[in-house]
């Protein structure tokens, strides 16, 4: 068979119902992360689910213990055909936001998928197990046209807390660097930049979350007897950040700015649009750094943004100058920003803008660190070239998520150069009520995956020579 029939029997997956039928399946099972005492149902969604769908292909599985006691285990599963044949990493997570059912329109509840023309809802299917559930069928479809085998060799990394930081993940990697040695890793997870193209992206922006407070004593004071001599910490705290990031958005601090945009990234993002979704918000004009396009202040810049901000009591204010103030902040950055003396920097800033009673400190959580494949790389050019024999569509190349993932577990910790190809689109709703999946984007999705691990059996080794021919 041929590679035009794994892209048909991938497309016939979906047009008989049989996809739909496991991702209902997958639903059904709650895998809320972020809620407590979730240890045994993260543990049903492995043992239930995708052990016996992946053992149906052949790997063998290993269940993990997350070695941060009281979070959700990974599954290590993994089909060896050849030594001298590439290696694939791919990856995916089964955990979910809260349900919250009761913020779910009416007819639709988040454990059920329900159908609606175009959109498939349920609380999993765009984030991310109707996603990881895509590149199982493509294996699966590859397999049945070779007659049973892939034409490379897969490991598939399963974890059960991505949406509580991805707690263990990298300490998972390192222990387990060996069984997880690959060539490259193929994954998905995020959205397209628009649903009707596909999309190729390389990494992720980091994202670090820091608190400023103005603590400057025990209760208020008499806004009418005492304004005007004591120090007011809203407004210390609002100048204070006015110091780090202007009124139109711009980083005003060095430490927190990257480097230049690379020609190759800037390159790569001159035909991208920014919120061309009919459900997108309006971009506002003059915000952000100046002289990028949307594309470039999303993808190669960093941001500051002003995440909460907390005076005084903003349900009920008293005529008082309140004691104290809080902001919590975020710097979401690109490869290239020394993240790691952000916190020296910024008390280095406020000290010498005569703010010494502003405390800076690092928030409680995980750090998302920036990664980027370089957009030269022979890997991106092979995948590039083979969604769009896929598809008959250029597809988007993003150096970068805007948002964050923990990419450098697989980049930095692991070594592996990083292709990204999203299932989902930018509207689909997750992390908040009504999450959908689109079914004409899914149809699509199942055939390009099934044409990429094709083509990984085909050309894959000659892509994987040449990198290693020049280092």
């Amino acid at each position: 068979m041929s590679r035009r029939d794994a892209i048909a029997l991938a497309h016939r997956h979906y047009d008989d119902g049989s996809f739909l039928a496991v991702l209902r399946e997958a639903v059904a099972l709650p895998t809320e992360s972020q809620a407590p005492d979730q240890g045994p149902a993260l543990a049903a969604y492995l043992t239930q689910f995708m052990i016996p769908a992946v053992s149906r292909l052949g790997l063998t599985t290993r269940l993990l213990d997350n070695p941060q006691a009281g979070r959700g285990p990974f599954l290590i599963a993994t089909r060896h055909e050849g030594v001298d044949l590439p290696t694939v990493l791919t990856y995916g997570h089964g955990d979910t936001v809260r349900n919250y059912p009761e913020q779910w329109r009416e007819g639709l509840h988040p454990l059920q998928v329900t159908v609606e023309g175009e959109r498939w809802y349920g609380r999993g299917t765009a984030d991310n197990k109707g996603q990881h559930l895509v590149n199982l069928g493509a294996l699966a479809a590859v397999m049945q046209a070779r007659g049973g085998h892939l034409g490379f060799n897969v490991t598939l990394l399963i974890e059960m807390g991505e949406e509580a930081g991805s707690p263990g993940l990298r300490e998972v990697c390192r222990a387990e660097a060996e069984a997880l040695k690959s060539d490259l890793l193929i994954a998905s997870d995020g959205p397209r930049i628009e649903a009707a193209r596909p999309t190729l992206f390389l990494g992720s922006r980091g994202g670090y979350t820091f608190e400023l407070v103005v603590d400057l004593r025990e209760g208020g004071h008499h806004s009418g007897n005492w304004g005007g001599l004591l120090r007011n910490p809203g407004t210390v705290l609002a100048s204070a950040i006015a110091s780090l990031v202007d009124g139109r958005g711009q980083i005003l601090v060095d430490a927190l700015r990257p480097p230049p945009i690379p020609e190759g990234v800037r390159a790569a993002l001159s035909d991208i649009t920014v919120g061309g979704d009919p459900n997108a918000p309006a971009i506002d004009d003059g915000w952000g750094e100046p002289g990028l396009t949307p594309a470039e202040r999303v993808f190669g810049w960093n941001t500051l943004e002003v995440l909460a901000f907390k005076c005084g009591d903003p349900e009920g204010p008293q005529n008082a100058v309140p004691p104290s103030a809080k902001a919590t902040m975020q710097l979401r950055f690109v490869v290239g920003t020394d993240w790691e003396t952000l916190l020296p920097a910024l008390r280095a800033h406020l000290d010498a803008k005569g703010f010494p009673m502003v405390e800076v400190r690092q928030a409680r959580g995980e750090v998302f660190r920036a990664t980027r494949l370089p957009v030269e790389d022979p890997w991106v050019t092979w995948a590039l070239a083979s969604i769009e024999a896929s598809t008959g569509k250029r597809p988007a190349l993003l150096p970068n998520l805007g948002g964050s993932l923990p990419n450098d577990a697989f980049s930095d910790i692991l070594g592996l150069p990083t292709l990204w190809v999203p299932h989902s689109y930018p509207a689909c709703s997750q992390h908040a009520p009504d999450e959908h999946l689109l079914g004409g984007l899914t149809r699509e999705a199942l055939g390009l995956m099934a044409g990429l691990f094709w083509d990984l059996g085909e050309t894959g080794p000659a892509v994987l020579a040449g990198r290693k021919a020049v280092g």
